[in-house]
């Protein structure tokens, strides 16, 4: 969270419940077969549990996922499970709960622990937990984040810390991708590779003895941006086709305009059909304006 905190949006501006679904409904029609709901935090929107059974009626959609920050997963997760909830990705870059108030500006680090336990004992085996890693800030918890894995069947994801609006990023944060792996390999010698799929974004591996496993989102230092199938739908109906490009088109507006179905799906493929082969590394990143990442979602 930016220190100043972000300009939270009119509501007015948002989508509508119904529009999140027409549009969620127009994507899987044009071949989209995973949905993860992210924010800002998705827990908190009134609609989530509806929008996830309405979404589980979409036959041609296999996944649904949600990105939290955790903090209401006790309360809600067993309903959302029911509903038809696939996959949590949950975002913790500090084991130490002074560190997580400092990061988040709020108390609440031990109820997301247990929201991640109450996720393995619903038997999420796919449950990611997401860390932005940044020197001599909270590398010294890479070994820590690796141990969470020993006996829950997590995946632990260190992810190279990226520029964004408000989070102060200079390239001195950055600790790269084979320095992490190199200090786990320090401790872990028989750390595995394991096969990645075609489209992942995230490098996979394991500690062999352990239930989980790791993966590294080299954004900064190895792009995979030839391979990355990700589109980004935001809050307010903006679409974004890289998650570092500050070219978006208005799907809301299109939308609320009367625009129709053919058209929607005409503006959606140009946008995708301008997305570069890479995004413009770090340093020139760190000078483009884009969203705070809790504007976007991960």
């Amino acid at each position: 969270m930016p220190k100043d905190g972000v300009q939270l949006t009119e509501k007015s501006r948002l989508l509508t419940t119904d529009e999140v679904l027409h549009l969620a409904k127009l994507f899987v029609d044009q071949g989209i077969n995973k949905i993860r709901l992210t924010g800002g935090e998705p827990t908190i929107h009134k609609d989530l549990l509806h929008i996830v059974q309405e979404l589980r009626r979409i036959k041609a959609l296999k996944t649904i996922g949600i990105t939290t920050n955790g903090l209401a997963l006790t309360k809600q997760l067993v309903t959302l499970q029911k509903a038809g909830l696939d996959s949590v990705n949950i975002s913790l870059d500090t084991l130490k709960p002074d560190k997580y108030e400092f990061i988040t500006r709020r108390k609440g680090w031990s109820r997301v622990m247990a929201g991640i336990d109450l996720a393995v004992q619903l038997g999420y085996d796919n449950l990611k937990v997401n860390v932005v890693v940044m020197k001599n800030f909270n590398d010294d918890e890479i070994l820590d984040f690796v141990n969470l894995t020993r006996d829950r069947p997590i995946d632990v994801r260190f992810i190279e810390y990226m520029p964004f609006s408000g989070n102060e990023w200079n390239n001195t944060k950055i600790m790269p991708f084979s320095d992490m792996l190199s200090k786990i390999k320090e401790v872990y010698p028989n750390l595995t590779t394991l096969e990645n799929a075609p489209n992942d974004t995230s490098k996979a591996y394991k500690v062999p003895e352990f239930s989980g496993r790791l993966g590294f989102i080299t954004s900064m230092t190895e792009h995979f941006c030839g391979s990355c199938n990700r589109l980004r739908l935001m809050a307010d109906g903006s679409l974004k086709v890289c998650l570092f490009g500050n070219t978006e088109i208005s799907l809301r507006d299109a939308l609320r305009q009367g625009c129709s179905e053919e058209d929607l799906v005409t503006m959606i493929e140009a946008a995708v059909k301008r997305k570069k082969k890479q995004h413009a590394g770090m340093l020139n990143l760190a000078q483009m304006p884009n969203r705070p990442m809790i504007l976007i979602g991960g």
